[in-house]
């Protein structure tokens, strides 16, 4: 009987949340398509400024110099601000200027108390980039660009009329953990914003990736930069969201074919660094985080736990119809997460990977990928990227 009770309960929570998540789904085949390498065009000669934050990359920075320098002659310069690395970061831009002068090493200033580290050297490389490039391109150290990537975007943008555009890469996943981790934690993000390509969010539900993020220079300036970001550890969605609420019009799209990243290494680091900042609750109001979290507490973290308990009422025959509807709704939400493995497959690159399938079974770490989130929400990061905050 308590049980009964507890599975109406339950199921109240879920039909809703289904709801919600079916909305967000059915849109995707409306989605914007991925976009696909371009050659450059003269109109677009010296239009864009790329800016490249790095901090000790010296293990991971050469697949994005040599990305970068691979672009057309749309780039007019790669500024790679480094925040005093004490590694061979600084030797590999020189090495890589020698060869391609658009790449210019700057250092950022000592980091003021009230800034994160990563927008502070993107606020940096802003002021520091020529006034005549008409877009700013901020690419992380750990992305490897694929020819075509800048002159895809400038088109796009142009002939969409984007303001802003951020991609979703094509993921480079090589250890076990993080074949089952990294695809759980990857659709958390589908769950509560839907797929890449959708561009029919609210200002205050936009997404963004600051890995590939493409800026109209003048919109940046509007918003003052990156200080709108600056005590934000997700600062790409808060400033993709304070550009959107000024009326500018921002994407997030699928950029699988243009450019690839390797995060991180294993399940632990992905764990630590992608989990503390995957909830966004720099960029949104608790009750935005609190509420993105139960519904993927009712349609990603429990579906799976609730179908294995149930399943021996429902082999025997005897279950009430309570049962035998929350079976059901959740046998369909876990139908619903397979199918998303498959819809996801083109965006996780497992050439390297030991073992490959591994990746099949990733809905057995959505459990933990909510519990992920759960915890990064009760907690303000501390240290990243070697960098410690809220001391003294």
């Amino acid at each position: 009987m308590i049980r009964d009770v507890l599975l109406l309960g339950l199921l109240l929570a879920q039909v809703p949340a289904t709801a919600i998540l079916l909305s967000r789904l059915l849109r995707g085949p409306d989605r914007y398509p991925p976009l696909q390498p371009k050659q450059p065009t003269p109109d677009q000669l010296a239009t864009v400024s790329v800016i490249v934050p790095t901090l000790n990359e010296a293990e991971r920075l050469m697949p994005c110099l040599s990305g970068l320098s691979r672009q057309g002659y749309e780039v007019r310069e790669i500024l790679v601000v480094d925040s005093h690395s004490t590694d061979r970061t600084p030797e590999l831009v020189k090495a890589a200027q020698a060869t391609d002068p658009r790449f210019r090493l700057l250092n950022d200033d000592p980091l003021p108390q009230d800034w994160v580290g990563r927008p502070w050297a993107l606020h940096h490389g802003f002021l520091s980039s020529a006034v005549d490039s008409d877009w700013v391109l901020g690419i992380d150290a750990d992305t490897q660009p694929q020819p075509g990537l800048v002159a895809s975007l400038l088109d796009t943008a142009n002939r969409e009329g984007y303001d802003l555009i951020s991609l979703a890469p094509q993921f480079l996943l090589r250890y076990p953990g993080e074949l089952l981790l990294h695809p759980a934690l990857l659709l958390t993000l589908v769950y509560r914003f839907g797929p890449a390509g959708e561009t029919g969010n609210r200002p205050d539900r936009v997404m963004a990736n600051g890995q590939c993020f493409f800026c109209r220079r003048s919109q940046l300036a509007q918003v003052g930069g990156y200080t709108v970001a600056r005590r934000s550890f997700c600062d790409d969605v808060t400033l993709a969201r304070a550009i959107a609420a000024q009326g500018a019009k921002v994407a997030f799209l699928d950029g699988a074919n243009v450019l690839k990243v390797r995060m991180y290494e294993g399940a632990a680091e992905t764990w630590r660094e992608w989990g503390r900042s995957l909830d966004l609750k720099d960029a949104a109001s608790r009750s935005q985080v609190w509420g993105d979290w139960l519904l993927l507490l009712a349609v990603q973290g429990l579906p799976i736990p609730v179908v294995l308990l149930l399943f021996g009422d429902m082999l025997s025959g005897r279950s009430a119809p309570v049962v035998i509807t929350a079976f059901s709704l959740n046998l369909l939400l876990v139908l619903i997460r397979i199918g998303l493995t498959f819809a996801i497959a083109p965006s996780c690159d497992r050439t390297h990977a030991k073992p490959a399938w591994l990746f099949w079974l990733s809905p057995l770490a959505d459990p933990i990928a909510v519990l992920r989130l759960f915890l990064s929400s009760l907690q303000t990061p501390k240290q990243w990227r070697g960098r410690r905050y809220g001391e003294g």
